[in-house]
């Protein structure tokens, strides 16, 4: 009975910021997808809707915000053995 249960959390405080950095860069990701409407329906803007930072750029910050995600969440914490 002398074993001590540490209750915690599954990762650690690193982990943590880093899932943050990861859903910032996905939420980024998406701001860059805004845009491209227009006021008139009878009009369409090529050059806008299909534009580098909506078809390359943003697809790609996406991409490397999940996968920073899964990164974080693989990173094994440091632990204290001193305890």
């Amino acid at each position: 009975m002398s074993e001590k249960s540490n209750f915690g959390f599954a990762l650690g405080k690193k982990n943590y910021i880093m899932l943050a950095i990861g859903f910032a860069l996905i939420v980024l990701g998406f701001i860059l997808m805004f845009g491209g409407q227009t006021d008139n329906p009878e009009v369409f803007k090529e050059d806008e809707l299909f534009s580098f930072r909506r078809i390359t750029l943003a697809p790609i910050v996406i991409l490397a915000g999940f996968v920073f995600e899964i990164y974080a969440i693989m990173k094994k914490p440091k632990s204290d053995n001193n305890a």
